[in-house]
């Protein structure tokens, strides 16, 4: 063989050699951005379901918390009708034994008076 054989069959053994590099690179290319675009997809599903399971709990919290609240509003507003109820048998109760008393102190007053 010679120089020049040898040469061109270097040049043609270097030229299969780079398109086989060239055809190699972009298979590997092409399989890194389909892998890419699958996980991307994988994990835009997977933001996707976090988010939804967020949303019914911030749902279900905010029901919770109203159903609380009214459960609280109820509570309270019973406890102001028992101690409004509470206030005036006890204003009733005062204002009676405050009548008896009086008609008593009347009594007591008569009595003393009638034996000086």
């Amino acid at each position: 063989m010679t120089d020049h054989e040898l040469k061109q069959l270097l040049e043609v053994t270097q030229a299969e050699t780079r398109r086989l590099f060239e055809q190699t690179a972009e298979r590997l290319a092409a399989e890194n951005r389909r892998y890419f675009d699958i996980s991307t997809e994988a994990f835009k599903h997977d933001v996707h379901l976090v988010a939804e399971a967020v949303a019914q709990l911030d749902e279900t919290m905010r029901r919770e918390v109203d159903r609380l609240d009214e459960k609280l509003d109820r509570g309270f507003a019973e406890t102001q009708a028992m101690i409004r109820f509470s206030h005036a048998e006890l204003e009733r109760r005062v204002r009676s034994l405050e009548q008896a008393f009086s008609d008593l102190q009347s009594r007591v007053e008569r009595l003393e008076a009638t034996t000086h």
